[in-house]
């Protein structure tokens, strides 16, 4: 049996605790920046389709376009799934995609253009295209599309704190600049009609829709390396994981242009395969790891009682926490909400600490300020826990009852045996505050 939930209020270490002195937040201007990113990348995205479409007419654009579609939310699903734990910002994720969809391929389509153009016209056609595919695109497009993930680096600091983070947003980025590609890829090759457009979908969107995703996650990897770790050769990290990506571009590209159907096939068995499973089993061992962090890094609230160890391993189980959101969902809306927001706190919680721990030089205000408001957020949702989370309807007797005759348990039921609320056991035992780790099958 568990001792009662402490209340915020009665909790003298935390009227007691000093929050850090908020700091002024100039949202006008990040507003401001924010829509005049939005217009820019708008514009870049429509120049690159009208470039496309002056090549390759209207009804070519089109059929590039409604194939290059067809697969996105697929494979953007897939890439978000395995970032369940701690979610990235949906605003980034977006940033990052449209960043990869309009600015960089922009960027790519008119410096490769230009080189290719230049390097044909001295050395002969031959060339020109071997530069393009071999040198000026890994280059090009590799550096282009790392911009979004350093800035993300750089000013988001706290979003982008592990490997899990760092391959999660090159896959959108990676994913966004293969959607614009494909379209013009589909499109030209809709002039000829046939056979080649399928063949050529086949490659691009079934074979090996990951291509760019799994060149750019080499440098979210280094990002996402560096993040963890705060020693001085950091900072090459990234570096290296830029050069990993366009070398990989490269060898892909060239196994294209010089070995043609065998070539590529030899390349994506031997290689590009290989390495997208590798990154896959990075991936799923970084979710793993992070739910460690919870019950590492959430240890003061276990000791203070405002989490149980009930609590840390609903956290640490996406199928509990979809459990409890189902539970909670039986006394509305609201309290499914809040439930899901006292998962995000205490898991933001968590991984800022991380953040801060690991990371010690960025210990800023910035931090602080969210560590101590996920701090108050969390109290104030865990003392309204009972109320969302208790399913069974107050017993009037203190033995067993039956599952099918309780109905839903105000805070105050008195203690009892009811329908266990994370339907862990056929019955859990509630003394008046929470349920407890008493339980009967």
């Amino acid at each position: 049996m568990t001792t009662p939930l402490p209340q915020p209020a009665g909790d003298p270490t935390a009227s007691s605790r000093p929050l850090p002195a908020p700091r002024p937040h100039r949202r006008g201007p990040r507003r401001a920046l924010a829509a005049l990113g939005i217009v820019v990348l708008l514009l870049a995205g429509l120049l690159t389709l009208l470039l496309i479409g002056v090549e390759v007419g209207p009804v070519a654009l089109a059929t590039g376009l409604l194939l290059a579609v067809l697969p996105v939310p697929i494979y953007v699903g897939l890439a978000l799934f395995v970032d369940r734990f701690e979610p990235e910002p949906p605003h980034l994720l977006a940033w990052a995609f449209f960043w990869g969809a309009t600015g960089a391929t922009l960027i790519a389509l008119m410096v490769n253009s230009a080189g290719q153009a230049l390097v044909g016209s001295a050395f002969g056609s031959a060339v020109g295209e071997l530069y393009g595919a071999s040198l000026s695109a890994p280059v090009v497009e590799e550096a282009s599309k790392a911009v979004v993930l350093l800035a993300i680096y750089r000013w988001r600091r706290a979003e982008f704190d592990g490997v899990l983070d760092g391959i999660v947003y090159a896959s959108m980025v990676g994913l966004g600049f293969a959607f614009t590609e494909n379209i013009l890829y589909y499109a030209r090759t809709a002039l000829e009609g046939g056979v080649p457009l399928a063949a050529v979908f086949f490659v691009r969107g079934i074979l090996a829709p990951f291509a760019h995703p799994v060149f750019t996650a080499l440098t979210g990897v280094g990002l996402g390396i560096a993040a963890l770790r705060g020693s001085p050769w950091r900072r090459a990290l990234p570096a290296v994981g830029l050069l990993g990506a366009m070398i990989l571009h490269s060898l892909w590209n060239t196994s294209a242009g010089l070995g043609g159907g065998l070539g590529l096939l030899t390349v994506y068995v031997l290689i590009m395969f290989p390495v997208f499973l590798a990154l896959l089993a990075v991936a799923i061992g970084a979710l793993l790891r992070e739910h460690r962090v919870l019950h590492e890094y959430l240890q003061p609230e276990l000791a203070s009682q405002l989490l149980t160890a009930e609590d840390l391993a609903v956290l640490s189980s996406l199928r509990e926490r979809r459990r409890a959101l189902r539970s909670a969902k039986r006394h509305g809306s609201g309290a499914r909400r809040d439930r899901k927001e006292l998962h995000q706190a205490a898991t933001e919680l968590a991984f800022v600490r991380r953040h801060m721990a690991r990371r010690p030089t960025d210990r800023d205000e910035d931090l602080a300020q969210r560590e101590a408001a996920y701090t108050a957020r969390l109290h104030d949702l865990r003392a309204a826990l009972p109320l969302a989370s208790a399913l069974a309807a107050p017993a009037t007797t203190s033995g067993p009852q039956s599952p099918s005759a309780a109905a839903s348990s105000p805070a105050d039921a008195p203690a009892a045996w009811y329908p266990d609320p994370y339907r862990q056991a056929r019955l859990r035992w509630w003394d008046g505050w929470r349920w407890t780790e008493d339980t009967a099958a």
